[in-house]
């Protein structure tokens, strides 16, 4: 079965259009029926381009919309965009011919409502806690009576004013004040860089280094305070060598910086409270402690006087004791003279009765003398004794050996037989016809030739025979 078309081949009046032209028409009706839209829907597959522009999509339960948000637009946005965050996006909805998508240019961006903020910081809550950032170990402790206290907070607000009259009342100081914004777009890197330049400065240089650090704000809602949340903020508190006290809004407002702060403030006015004790007291309490330690010091000084008295009267009278030793230090001295008299002469005594008792050396050396003529000749005649009888054991070797040696066989007329290499030969098998070799006498050597010869064959052992085995009958 076969089915035509509607009006197949049938002239008609539509015109023929380039694939071009139909996408610059879609183009101008989308523009022109969503010039100005604003769009709700969670940010998914952020990307930031190097060129600087933004490219996201935006998506709920039934839908995905692409979007863009141009580089000049971007720095003005007043949220970082990041997945998952839900926002209304406001621009114009256009088409991309270049893959038939269609999608918004975004010029502004905001959170979509407060639980959309509540949960964008606790994810940056729990990713700083993770990096350690909110740890105790981490804070340093606040100086105790500061010098220069640098302030980063708005000029113009009644925060200032409050920070310096409870400053005046309390301790009178020196305040640097670094002006920024509080609340809006840039005030994030306002307060950012503001930590930031506090921590540059040197210390001695012309401008003075603050002892201690106040980033102070009134109360307001999540998004007036939200500045403070940004990680930018978190993580230049953080990083701020100088101890800094955080007092953002009222006591019931937390932001990020107040956990990664040194101290947390629950008002501005308990911030300068934190940053310098109250003068008049240091004062009250100098001056109780200057009175104990003067008094502390009169009963100390009371107390070693009565102790001195005490033993002085314990002591023995120092003259009597100095004549004593005198009269013993005479004592001593006589008898050390008399002594060393009486050890002399003992000593004299002594010498002369071990001098009567020694030898006379002459008599000593002629003993020894004749001693060593003694011994002398003894020697010379055990010299002459041994040596006769090593003589007498020499010879009798020298006669022994020479018996055994082969020339007392030549004398008994045997010969030797030498071949040409000086070897000896003791065996008609090494002969041959014609061989030259010498015999050698008692009385001299002469040379022969080998004329033939045939060597003499061993003979073979005569194998003995077998003992017969009578142990054994035979059975045949």
């Amino acid at each position: 079965m076969n089915e035509t078309l509607p009006n197949a081949g049938a002239d008609h009046n539509l015109p023929i259009l380039s694939v071009g032209e139909i996408s610059q028409s879609l183009k101008t009706v989308v523009e022109e029926s969503f010039a100005w839209v604003r769009v709700r829907g969670e940010i998914s597959g952020f990307k930031r381009a190097a060129s600087g522009h933004l490219y996201m999509a935006l998506k709920d339960a039934d839908a995905v919309l692409d979007a863009v948000c141009w580089r000049g637009t971007a720095g003005r946005l007043g949220i970082a965009p990041e997945d998952g965050i839900e926002v209304i996006a406001t621009g114009r909805i256009t088409t991309y011919p270049g893959r038939s998508k269609y999608q918004i240019v975004i010029e502004s961006m905001e959170i979509a409502g407060e639980g959309a903020l509540l949960k964008l910081l606790e994810e940056r809550k729990r990713q700083l806690a993770a990096e350690g950032l909110f740890d105790e170990g981490r804070k340093k402790s606040i100086p105790f009576l500061p010098t220069v206290i640098g302030v980063v907070t708005s000029p113009t607000g009644a925060v200032i004013r409050d920070i310096l009259h409870r400053l005046d009342d309390r301790f009178p100081s020196h305040v640097i004040v670094w002006p920024v914004v509080v609340q809006g777009e840039t005030a994030a890197e306002q307060i950012a860089a503001a930590i930031s330049g506090f921590n540059e400065l040197l210390v001695g240089g012309a401008v003075a280094r603050p002892d201690v650090l106040i980033v102070a704000r009134g109360g307001g809602s999540l998004e007036d305070l939200w500045a403070f949340n940004e990680e930018i903020v978190a993580r230049a508190a953080a990083g701020s060598e100088i101890p800094l006290i955080s007092a953002v809004g009222h006591e019931t407002d937390f932001t990020l910086i107040d956990f990664v702060s040194d101290l947390r403030a629950p008002t501005p006015t308990a911030a300068a409270e934190m940053a310098v004790p109250v003068r008049m007291e240091l004062l009250a309490q100098v001056m109780d402690d200057g009175a104990r330690l003067v008094g502390s010091m009169n009963r100390l000084l009371k107390d070693r006087s009565q102790r001195l008295e005490g033993l002085a009267r314990g002591l023995p009278n120092l003259r009597r004791i100095v004549e004593d030793m005198s009269q013993r230090l005479d004592d001593r001295a006589e008898r050390l003279a008399n002594g060393l008299k009486v050890g002399l002469e003992r000593r004299s005594s002594r010498l002369a009765a071990l001098y009567a008792r020694l030898p006379v050396p002459r008599h000593q050396l002629s003993i020894c003398r004749e001693k060593l003529t003694y011994e002398g000749r003894s020697l010379a005649t055990a010299a002459r004794t041994l040596l006769t009888a090593r003589e007498a054991r020499f010879a009798q070797a020298a006669a022994l050996l020479d018996s055994c040696s082969y020339e007392r066989i030549l004398d008994r007329g045997f010969a030797l037989a030498v071949g040409e290499n000086e070897e000896l030969l003791t065996s008609t098998a090494k002969l041959s016809p014609g061989t030259d070799i010498r015999l050698r006498f008692h009385d001299g050597e002469t040379g022969v030739t080998v004329k033939g010869s045939t060597p003499a064959k061993p003979k073979k052992p005569k194998r003995k025979p077998a003992k017969k085995d009578t142990r054994q009958g035979n059975l045949l």
